[in-house]
């Protein structure tokens, strides 16, 4: 086997035995961002829907106030809003879902299911708690979402929520006068939820790492490559030179010429050694023949 093949193999090898740990840890890594990247927009995506409630809720509610009385108009729930600029968010990000989970909604549609309303009441258990990030087992696989709690800070929401003979007409008329009542100033009472597959930020990880591990692999075999032209020509080449002119000094061809190694290394000193080995030779060769 030769020495430039040796070195390739040992080479590889090392890099073999350093890929695995690196690629190991890079894989972890990378999932850990692609979630946190996951979660970072969806906390802009529930900002967005935040200040789309509080926009409607101060501008657009009073606006259309006058026509409650005969007329329902969903444009001036500040729920009903959020959910619809939402779904337009969704048309370029299809994979986020977004739900205002409440308990008592006025709106069915709004009502927890069970996971959702353990959501809430770790909201209402603790008042300090801003904000839940939690994985759940789905019917189409596992789920990461982020929530918020939905707390009555504003009086003037409490319109439509403390009881049907409070509540306008149309509203009375739309929803009945069994839901969505009862509620109070400070009271959480639901929470805002995103949720995302998980099969989201794994595949986005898996991408990175299929980049990442062929970059590694790419600039692998660039050096080795390098390497190999190195050893060939500050190796390799003069070592064939030395055994070439060898095996001809040692079949008597005294007329082999030397071998010229430029620089003071390992090499450059051996060529050094043999060309004045060859030349001691040549000389004792002489004094022999004229004895």
């Amino acid at each position: 086997m030769s020495l430039i093949v040796k070195f390739n193999l040992i080479l590889i090898l090392v890099f073999a035995v350093a890929l695995v740990p690196a690629a190991y840890l890079s894989d972890q890594l990378l999932q850990t961002n692609a979630r946190t990247q996951i979660v970072q927009n969806a906390r802009i995506m529930m900002q967005t829907a935040l200040a789309t409630r509080g926009y409607t809720n101060k501008q657009i509610k009073p606006l259309l106030a006058p026509r409650l009385a005969d007329e329902f108009l969903p444009q001036s729930v500040p729920a009903y809003s959020a959910t619809e600029i939402f779904n337009n968010l969704r048309e370029s990000n299809p994979e986020y879902t977004y739900k205002e989970a409440t308990l008592n909604p006025t709106n069915p549609r709004d009502r927890t299911v069970d996971w959702e309303a353990d959501v809430v009441n770790a909201f209402r258990a603790d008042g300090k708690l801003a904000e839940i990030i939690g994985e759940r087992e789905g019917p189409l696989g596992r789920s990461l979402h982020l929530a918020r709690p939905i707390k009555i800070t504003d009086a003037g929401c409490l319109t439509c929520h403390t009881t049907p003979e409070v509540a306008p007409a149309s509203v009375v008329k739309a929803y009945g006068t069994n839901n969505g009542y009862g509620w109070k100033l400070n009271e959480t009472v639901g929470a805002q939820i995103v949720s995302v597959p998980m099969a989201v930020p794994i595949e986005m990880a898996k991408k990175a790492f299929r980049a990442l591990l062929a970059t590694l692999v790419g600039v692998f075999v660039f050096i080795l490559v390098f390497l190999n032209i190195l050893l060939w020509f500050i190796v390799i080449r003069p070592i064939r030179n030395l055994s070439s002119m060898a095996d001809r000094v040692s079949t008597g061809d005294l007329g082999a010429p030397e071998v010229a190694v430029h620089g003071s290394d390992e090499v450059s000193v051996l060529a050094g050694s043999f060309n004045r080995m060859r030349i001691s030779l040549s000389k004792a060769l002489k004094m022999l023949e004229d004895e």
